[in-house]
């Protein structure tokens, strides 16, 4: 039986975690514009989905994006 977990940030439901059928993995199910770049990514855990889904809603960079920001705009 496929499970899933509803994925809310800071008390906003931002979309749903489905466990894969015979597999630790989950898939996210977008719900919310500012999260839609992760729609339908496989992660390891609910937990990584989570994380990921906050970082996105809140507008924080994944530590790439914030290690070319901070070179390009520290100068």
């Amino acid at each position: 039986m496929t499970k899933s977990e509803i994925v809310e940030v800071d008390g906003v439901f931002v979309g749903a975690a489905i466990q894969q059928p015979d597999s630790t993995q989950h898939r996210f199910f977008a719900t919310h514009d500012r999260v839609r770049p992760l729609h339908g990514a496989t992660m390891p855990s609910l937990a990584a989905i989570r994380h990921q889904a906050a970082r996105h809603f809140r507008g924080i960079p994944n530590a790439a994006e914030a290690i070319v920001f901070s070179q390009t705009y520290a100068r």
